[in-house]
């Protein structure tokens, strides 16, 4: 199969005629564990998969940038020049991720040129892999590296998280974090107050299964909004910054004084946080058995407290379960990423990536009547 780096060089020779001289790429994640703690100042902890977005470019002629998007219709092109000023394009989601980080390097005081580009990338779409977060990224780097911006990973990172923003989407810093710097064969343990991390190994018998439910989520509406605003109204109960700071028995005690779904949601962020750091403590001390276990509980948290699970999702991690268990290892999976569709994730050994497969190959068709989507994949490098 062609890389997309690959694709990329050659639609941007078949398009504009000439070779690029730049190239920049950056991964798609999955999340682990730690799903909407991000935005309350908690703790995470995803790595970074095997696809990716590439992007080949070279300087242009004029002030312009002149994109080829490769998978877009065939090949969809934009054009603008960056400036803090630079407004959305009206009609093309795509294009205004990039227009966004143009925009926010311009009004920093960056200067910031023309240049040609294509990109190209193979992150299933609407799976809840951050393809939007590695188009940002890889965009990032590609502009740090032309013209001499001097940012770090962290700071285009950021940028990227304030290009979401711009687009409708006010995440929190994981997804960017984690194309940006994660260390290949490593889960990234993310304080996403201080953004210090910590780079947990990934044992070397475990691989990493993604199976797709291909119910295309679309965060970029009411239901992240919403489960982002009933957690800022938790904390002001609360009476404390975030709800990282708020503990169980603190939440409890001010029952009373908050409605039955915003004390859920505050308590699947409050337990999801200490899950993740047991979860580092089980990876590092090799103690399968004890992930699986935080990772169901995660799942059951999603679905039941913060109510991000659907039906396709749901049959995903209980049919990878079972296949795991009758072989008698832990059912390590759970829904991964923001919710309402998108992915479920598995730590597997090996020889049970077919086993899984087979299974939910088996048995998902009739429950969602369609496929699901299954790879697997190590634990990758960030962006370059």
């Amino acid at each position: 199969m062609e890389r997309v780096e690959d694709r990329a060089r050659r639609e941007f020779t078949a398009h504009f005629g000439r070779e690029p001289s730049l190239l920049a790429y950056a991964p798609g994640r999955v999340n682990i564990i730690g799903e909407h703690t991000d935005y309350n100042d908690g703790f995470v902890m995803p790595c970074a998969i095997r696809h990716g977005t590439a992007i080949c470019a070279a300087p242009g002629d004029t002030e312009l940038v002149r994109v080829l998007a490769c998978d877009i219709h065939g090949g969809e092109c934009d054009e603008f020049t960056p400036a803090a000023g630079l407004g959305p394009h009206p009609d093309k989601l795509w294009a205004n991720y990039l227009r966004a980080v143009a925009a926010i390097l311009a009004g920093r005081g960056l200067a910031l040129g023309g240049l040609d580009l294509a990109i190209a990338g193979d992150i299933p779409l609407g799976a809840g892999l951050s393809s939007s977060a590695a188009l940002e990224v890889a965009f990032g780097t590609l502009l740090n590296g032309a013209f001499g911006l001097g940012l770090s990973p962290m700071d285009i990172a950021l940028v990227g998280q304030e290009s979401e923003a711009r687009c409708g989407m006010p995440c929190g810093i994981m997804d960017q974090a984690v194309s940006a710097l994660a260390q290949a064969g490593h889960l990234m343990l993310l304080d996403c107050r201080s953004r210090e991390t910590r780079q947990v190994r990934v044992p070397g018998d475990l691989r990493i299964l993604i199976m797709n439910s291909n119910v295309k989520h679309q965060l970029v509406g009411s239901e992240y909004a919403d489960r982002r605003a009933q957690c800022e109204a938790a904390a002001r109960i609360l009476g404390v910054r975030a709800l990282r700071d708020a503990s169980l028995g603190m939440l409890e005690s001010h029952r009373g004084a908050m409605d039955e779904g915003t004390f859920r949601r505050a308590r699947h962020v409050i337990t999801e946080d200490q899950r993740v750091e047991e979860a580092a403590s089980a990876l590092e001390s090799g103690d399968l058995q004890g992930l699986g276990r935080l990772m169901y509980e995660s799942h059951c948290s999603m679905r039941d407290d913060f109510e991000i699970c659907v039906p396709e999702t749901n049959a995903l991690v209980e049919i990878a379960r079972e296949a795991l268990e009758s072989r008698g290892e832990p059912g390590a999976v759970r829904q991964t990423g923001g919710g309402f569709g998108g992915s479920c994730v598995a730590l597997v050994r090996p020889h049970l990536v077919p086993v899984v497969a087979g299974a939910v190959a088996a048995r998902y068709r009739n429950i969602a009547m369609r496929e699901a989507s299954v790879f697997d994949t190590a634990a990758e490098a960030g962006a370059r």
